[in-house]
This record gives C-alpha cells, structure tokens and sequence, in this order.
C-alpha cells in the first residue's frame, strides 16, 4: 500500500515536471525600443537645461518562469552615446549602460494573449563624457551611476508554443547629478519612457 502511494506521489511529481518542461521555464526575448527621456531637471548656467536625446536601439531580454504566473527578467542591451544639450545646443556626449532586472506576473498564462506587469531596479553605469571646449571653463562632469526603480506592462501574443509577439513599455527613474568643478550643478533627471516591441521564443 505504501509502495502503492508513493509510486502515485512519484508519478504526480514526474507529471508535474514534464508539464513544466513543455511550458518552458526559459524565455529570450528581442526587441527594438524607443527611449523617450523626460529631461525633467531645473535650468542650469542661466542657459537653459541640460538634457540628453532620445533614441532608438535593439534589446535582448532574458526570462526564467519560477511557475507559470510569476516570472524574472534580465533586461539588456549594448552601450549607448547620447548628445547633451544645453538650451537646446549640443555640449558634447555621454555613454550610458542601463541593465535592469524586473519581477513579473502573468494573468493569463495558459492563453494566447498573456498580459503582464512588473516592477524591479535599473543600475545604469554612465561613462566616456565628453564636451566641448566651448564649455570646458565650466570643468563639467556628471555621476557615474544611477540607480532607481522600474515598472513595466506588456503583453505577449502567443503564435504557437515556443514563439510569441511581444509589445512592451517601461518606465525607468535615471537621475544623475552633472558638477561643475566638482560643485553640484543640476540633476539631470532622465527618467525615460521605453516603448518596445519584438519576438519571444520560449523554451
């Protein structure tokens, strides 16, 4: 009789990872997203605000599935130079890394339309500043890292069991702080909106 009950149990928990398995805990995503920066910091020198431009760039993302509803990803992408402006004129150029890792929920995971949110933390590592010498008396620098929240909300479109299409949008809080000799000139409150959109393969 117990050799009965835990060859059933054994059985169950076989199912239960096989049914796993088919699901696919593994899912890598590529996308093309929009970075839309907000810009929202104060004015700066008397001339106007420092901001940085939009852009427009691949993205690969990674995520492991702990059940079917509750999910990790790892957001990635290559480096990114953006111009600075200041009132509106170019003042040089910055690098920027922003990884993100996020949790997420899925309320439909079993349909072919799978609605999701998440929320979790960028690190953005910012280097290779470079402006120009019409503003080098000013000794400009600006903070090497960020790090903030982020919130996202997406939907995946199942095409059959392994490929999906993903449209996706996040909003990411970067604030960096840009000195002058050292001394604290204005924060540069990035803070982008990233609108996406590409293809997921579960596996």
């Amino acid at each position: 009789m117990k050799a009965a009950v835990l060859g059933a149990a054994l059985v169950g928990l076989l199912s239960a990872g096989v049914a796993q398995a088919e699901d696919g805990q593994w899912m890598v995503r590529g996308r093309i997203v929009s970075m839309q920066n907000d810009n929202g910091n104060s004015p700066s020198l008397g001339l106007g605000k420092v901001e940085l431009d939009d852009k427009v760039f691949p993205e690969v993302d990674i995520s492991y599935f702990f059940t079917k509803n509750i999910a990790a990803e790892l957001i990635l992408t290559y480096p990114q130079k953006h111009d600075v402006t200041l009132g509106g004129t170019k003042i040089g150029s910055i690098k920027q890394l922003p990884p993100t890792l996020l949790a997420q929920y899925h309320f439909l995971p079993d349909g072919q339309f799978d609605p999701y949110v998440g929320a979790g933390i960028n690190y953005t590592r910012v280097w290779g500043a470079d402006f120009d010498p019409a503003v080098a008396a000013f000794d400009l620098s600006v903070d090497k890292q960020s790090i903030g929240p982020a919130v996202q909300v997406g939907l995946d479109y199942k095409i059959d069991k392994n490929w999906s299409v993903n449209v996706d949008v996040k909003y990411i809080d970067i604030k960096v702080d840009v000195k002058s000799a050292g001394t604290k000139l204005t924060e540069l409150k990035v803070s982008p909106v990233i609108a996406a959109v590409g293809v997921g393969y579960r596996f």
